[in-house]
């Protein structure tokens, strides 16, 4: 039995999030599992380091599987990509540790959440950009997130139906900045509560906006009420970029970014 690890790319833009949710809604996992089922000629079950929601984006899905099937490494990345959608591509592919588990052995989970901040939503790449028309003062929300860093109760940041134990995360850093219209939100922790980043991001552009002050973003993570904050930002503008595991199973930092964000150069890779 080996375990093979994967990194996968997609445009989420037309699928359910990651999770398989049966064989007539697509889903990454659905078309991933069918295609490197394909690959080996044998059932295959994927295990992801997350589950990424609908019409949320990745560059850096990290993915393994166990198969009793021999393939070169080169096989499961050019033969699941001969059988997937465009949308959705194996970057890597490699035999790990047994060890080795997608979501378990992750220590962080990065994301970034790109938002055109123009008077005119732009007809040009959609797919990867949220829109808001009010200008953003993008010094005050990086000065406002900065109260999230550290060990914290999240859960004015939970979706209503998160389905996890416990509400407490570790977020290493979130940064905000801005390059010519775009406003960047770029964070960083040890794992996420369902729509997190989202609400987070809905939550500060109500700082950016001057509808609320600095000290907001404080004041609703003490008080722990998902209905106390704002609205969910939309999921096209989110993307999974990194996942990080220790050295010792040589998952690659970086497999490749898609042009669109090494374009913009807003990833600092």
């Amino acid at each position: 039995m080996a375990r093979i690890a994967l990194i996968v790319a997609y445009n989420g833009r037309n699928y359910h999030g990651w999770q398989y949710q049966g064989q007539t809604t697509p889903t990454i996992q659905r078309e991933l599992t069918a295609a490197l089922c394909k690959v080996a000629d044998s059932d295959l079950i994927l295990h992801a380091a997350g589950r990424t929601d609908s019409g949320v984006h990745a560059t850096k899905q990290v993915v393994h599987f166990d198969t009793l099937v021999s393939r070169p490494d080169k096989a499961w990345v050019f033969g699941a990509n001969t059988h997937l959608p465009r949308d959705i591509s194996v970057e890597w592919a490699s035999e790990v540790s047994d060890h080795f588990d997608a979501r378990r052995s992750a220590f962080a989970r990065r994301y970034i959440y790109i938002i055109h901040n123009a008077k005119v939503r732009s007809a040009l790449m959609q797919d990867y950009l949220s829109h808001e028309h009010r200008l953003l003062d993008e010094d005050a929300m990086h000065q406002a997130a900065q109260a999230l860093v550290g060990e914290n109760d999240f859960s004015s940041f939970r979706a209503a139906h998160c389905q996890s134990v416990s509400p407490m995360r570790n977020l290493m850093h979130i940064n905000v900045n801005r390059k010519g219209d775009l406003v960047i939100i770029d964070v960083r922790a040890n794992a996420f509560l369902h729509h997190m980043v989202r609400n987070i991001v809905g939550a500060l552009v109500e700082v950016g906006t001057a509808r609320k002050p600095i000290t907001w973003i404080s004041e609703l993570l003490s008080l722990a009420d998902r209905t106390a904050g704002a609205r969910t930002s939309a999921p096209e503008g989110l993307s999974l970029i990194d996942v990080s595991y220790p050295e010792e199973f040589e998952i690659p930092l970086v497999a490749g970014l898609p042009h669109v964000y090494r374009m913009l150069d807003i990833t600092g890779f």
